[in-house]
């Protein structure tokens, strides 16, 4: 039997109690409150960014990361159609932030897995995720580009050997 409770003003389903409790506690007061932080404008440029001429200046008023990730959960059989992803398997859609530190900066749990990346991070805006002015994260493109969001451009292929070892450029650069 699956059991539920809110979080995020949405209902999360899955069959351990023990996933639920663990999700609750992480998500709520005093954890939530205590651990999580939201940067700030007034939050200096972090190391990983200033320190690095392939990052600095421009990432300097880069926050950190956002990103969903479908966790997998079983729903009770009435609820299953809304809570099954377009890979095919019943989950639920999770927004994640992450600073540069790789410390969770955000979390919002508990939307269906057929709602897309977009709208999750719509709700949040709306409630609790707050952007300093002049300030943004890096987004994959299952978001839209707003001025708090920099995702890249559609159809523009990006490569890891980019940033890697200048022998591995100047190969592809030769092809």
């Amino acid at each position: 039997m699956s059991t539920s409770f809110k979080s995020s003003r949405r209902y999360i389903y899955h069959d351990h109690s023990y996933f639920q409790k663990i999700l609750f506690a992480f998500t709520s007061s005093p954890f939530y409150t205590t651990y999580v932080r939201l940067p700030t404008a007034d939050d200096p440029v972090p190391p990983e960014i200033r320190h690095d001429p392939k990052f600095f200046p421009f990432f300097k008023d880069c926050l950190g990361v956002l990103d969903g990730v479908h966790i997998p959960s079983l729903p009770p059989k009435d609820k299953q159609p809304v809570w099954r992803n377009r890979k095919g398997f019943y989950s639920q859609n999770c927004l994640f932030g992450c600073s540069f530190d790789r410390t969770f900066v955000y979390s919002m749990a508990g939307w269906e897995g057929s709602t897309t990346d977009a709208h999750v991070y719509k709700d949040a805006r709306s409630s609790d995720l707050n952007i300093p002015e002049g300030k943004y994260y890096l987004a994959d493109p299952g978001y839209y580009l707003t001025n708090e969001l920099l995702v890249p451009y559609p159809g523009v292929r990006y490569y890891l050997a980019e940033w890697g070892d200048g022998i591995v450029r100047y190969f592809f650069f030769c092809l």
